[in-house]
């Protein structure tokens, strides 16, 4: 029988619906969580000092975001083993434990933003950011220690959705669509202020600790090869819906605090959701950049602690998987507990700057070399030879990861 013939069987079409339902959800939880607090801080920061013009970065952000975790997908699948323990097989563990430290220093990076976004969250509504910030940890730590991936991840993508509403604010912004054609087509890439900002927003999209949490999702999902195609789709939908949500946070912020004559200076999330209220009123500012704040943030913190303590579980050899009972993977939540509550110290103890945040996403955009180096190693010696990418997709991929990697060796140079 052909395949057009298969394609158009009402067996073959449930079975294929089956296959993506059942592979959906990585792609998604980690897009999500992309788009976290740092993120959103960022984007909102572009959108002030650069207005419609930081558009189109996040436009073409959208396939390389996909390329690269494409990549990441395809590694879960085939070889059913980890980031981090496939560096260690094929290259030692010296290069492993490079690479954990890379992840380590931007989980604890993120888990400071994503703390502090939740903190700036609460003290919008009275709440002390020490009570907010302590039932977020405890909530956090039971969730990842109720011994059940499917659970874990419905309960992140139903946080993560409160996202949605950064694209409700664009539209109660009323941009002027002809004003976003005509200036989101103008780059001043010869601006030093706008490469940094450019930089910071590449970092904010594609981030170490994606790569291993979606390799590590899609093996503890229990997916395989037979799942590539639909793993794919997921991917594609996340990807696509996180760079709106990046989109749709610069034109809120570019068609509101960015059209004032005396731009607002943005230190915390009070400050910016005080500069919205004018535009959207006190209560919209409020619930609807706030609500949307704390699910990019409590999302993004589940998926950085998780990612991590997979990275260190796997380079290091110990039990690693969230179907485990704790006693039966006691590493590996230490690792995920113990990050929660460093975050979150860290956060009580200090202040949540602006700059801070951006200055983080920018180190991403720095670590990258290491990151995607590491990846397309990975996927030239690691899978069998007909799961390799080929042809002009392949070069496409090689082409898209030695810009960003160029561009992550510029801004090291840049910054330092």
């Amino acid at each position: 029988m052909s395949d057009s013939v298969l394609d158009r069987s009402p067996v073959w079409g449930w079975r294929r619906l089956v296959l993506f339902l059942f592979a959906f959800g990585p792609g998604l939880m980690v897009m999500l969580a992309d788009t976290d607090a740092g993120s959103v801080i960022t984007a909102a920061q572009s959108g002030v000092q650069w207005g419609y013009q930081m558009i189109l970065p996040q436009i073409i952000l959208m396939p390389i975001l996909y390329l690269v975790q494409e990549v990441t997908v395809r590694l879960g699948l085939v070889t059913g083993k980890g980031h981090g323990e496939l560096i260690r097989e094929h290259f030692g563990m010296k290069w492993a434990m490079l690479s954990v430290m890379t992840l380590f220093t931007a989980s604890v990076a993120a888990l400071v933003t994503e703390f502090a976004g939740i903190a700036g969250v609460s003290e919008l509504f009275g709440v002390p950011k020490s009570v907010s910030v302590l039932v977020s940890t405890a909530l956090l730590v039971l969730v990842g220690l109720s011994g059940s991936y499917r659970r874990v991840e419905r309960i992140g993508v139903a946080f993560g959705l409160f996202e949605l509403l950064f694209i409700v604010a664009m539209f109660m912004a009323r941009p002027h669509v002809s004003e976003i054609v005509h200036k989101m087509t103008s780059v001043p890439l010869g601006n030093p202020s706008y490469l940094y900002l450019l930089a910071a927003n590449v970092g904010a999209v594609i981030m170490p600790w994606m790569v291993f949490y979606q390799q590590g999702a899609v093996i503890d999902k229990g997916l395989g090869p037979s799942h590539l195609k639909a793993a794919r789709r997921d991917t594609l939908f996340g990807a696509v819906i996180t760079q709106l949500i990046m989109v749709a946070i610069v034109v809120v912020t570019a068609a509101t605090i960015g059209r004032a004559p005396m731009k607002e200076s943005l230190r915390t999330v009070q400050e910016i959701a005080n500069a919205l209220a004018p535009f959207l009123g006190l209560t919209g500012a409020k619930v609807v950049f706030g609500l949307g704040m704390m699910g990019a943030s409590f999302i993004a913190a589940l998926v950085v602690s998780i990612a991590g303590a997979w990275g260190i579980g796997e380079a290091f050899g110990f039990r690693h998987s969230l179907n485990c009972k704790v006693s039966e993977a006691k590493g590996f939540y230490f690792v995920y507990t113990l990050a929660h509550v460093g975050g979150a110290v860290l956060v009580v103890a200090s202040v949540n700057l602006v700059q801070l945040n951006i200055g983080i996403e920018v180190m991403n955009a720095m670590l990258l070399p290491v990151v995607l180096g590491f990846l397309l190693a990975l996927e030239a010696k690691a899978l069998p030879k007909e799961w390799r990418m080929k042809g002009f997709y392949k070069y496409t991929v090689w082409l898209v990861s030695a810009i960003v990697m160029g561009f992550g060796l510029y801004m090291t140079f840049t910054v330092l």
